[in-house]
C-alpha cells in the first residue's frame, strides 16, 4: 500500500508540474508533450520510456486497490464480531468514507481520463489535434460538465492524498508527539499543492483564462 502509494505520488506531482506548461503558451506545452513521448531517442525507440513509465502507473494502481480490499479483508477477518459499542469519531469516519467511495470515483476519473487524452476516444479533437488544442477543447466553456467532473474527482484525489499520506507516516512510525503538528501540516500541504494545480488549468480554460 505504501510503496504504490508512493509512487503515484511522485507521478501526480510531476504530472502537475507538466501540466502547469500550459500557462506558458501552446508552443511550450506541445514541445513538452513532445518531450514525453521521445526520452531515451535515439538510444530506445519512440515513446519507449513513457510506455514503461505508463505500465508502472497502471501496475502501481492495481496493486494499491488490491492492497487495500486485502487490508480490509484481514481486518475483518481479523474482528469478525462487531464492536458492541462503535465509539468513532467524525473524523475517523469521514475518512474512511473518503477513502473507500473516494477510491472508486478516482478510478472512474483514471479510465476517462485515459480515454480522453491517451487514447483520444473521448476528446472533441481527437488524436489529429495537438496536445495544447486536445486540453483547451476539452474544457471549453460549453463542456463545463466535463469540467466539473475532474474537478470533483480532483478534489477527491487531494482527500484520498491529504489521509494517504498521513497514514504513510503513521505505518512508517514517524509520528511522535513532537512531529505530529509538522507532519499533519505536510501531509495537507502537499495534497493542497496538488489539488491547486491540478485544478487550475481545467478551470482556467473554462474561464476564459487560457485559450
Amino acid at each position: 500500500m505504501a510503496v504504490s502509494g508512493s509512487i503515484m505520488v511522485g507521478f501526480l506531482v510531476l504530472h502537475m508540474i507538466g501540466n502547469l506548461k500550459i500557462f506558458l503558451g501552446e508552443d511550450d506545452f506541445n514541445h513538452y508533450a513532445h518531450w514525453l513521448r521521445t526520452m531515451g531517442e535515439p538510444a530506445v525507440p519512440y515513446r519507449t520510456v513513457l510506455t514503461i513509465l505508463e505500465v508502472v502507473l497502471v501496475v502501481a494502481v492495481v496493486l494499491h486497490m488490491w492492497s487495500a480490499i486485502s487490508l480490509a479483508r484481514r481486518a475483518s477477518a481479523a474482528r469478525p464480531v462487531k464492536y458492541q459499542s462503535k465509539k468513532k469519531s467524525h473524523a475517523q469516519g469521514y475518512a474512511v468514507h473518503t477513502m473507500r467511495y473516494g477510491g472508486v470515483i478516482i478510478a472512474v476519473y483514471i479510465v476517462w481520463h485515459l480515454l480522453d487524452l491517451t487514447f483520444f476516444v473521448v476528446n472533441p479533437k481527437g488524436s489529429g489535434a495537438t496536445p495544447y488544442d486536445r486540453m483547451v477543447a476539452d474544457f471549453d466553456p460549453s463542456r463545463w460538465f466535463i469540467t466539473l467532473f475532474y474537478v470533483v474527482a480532483i478534489l477527491l484525489v487531494g482527500l484520498h492524498l491529504n489521509h494517504g499520506i498521513w497514514s504513510a507516516f503513521q505505518t512508517l512510525g514517524l509520528r511522535s508527539p513532537r512531529s505530529n503538528k509538522a507532519l499533519r501540516a505536510l501531509a495537507a500541504g502537499v495534497a493542497g499543492l496538488v489539488t491547486l494545480g491540478f485544478v487550475s488549468v481545467p478551470l482556467s480554460i473554462t474561464f476564459g483564462l487560457v485559450s
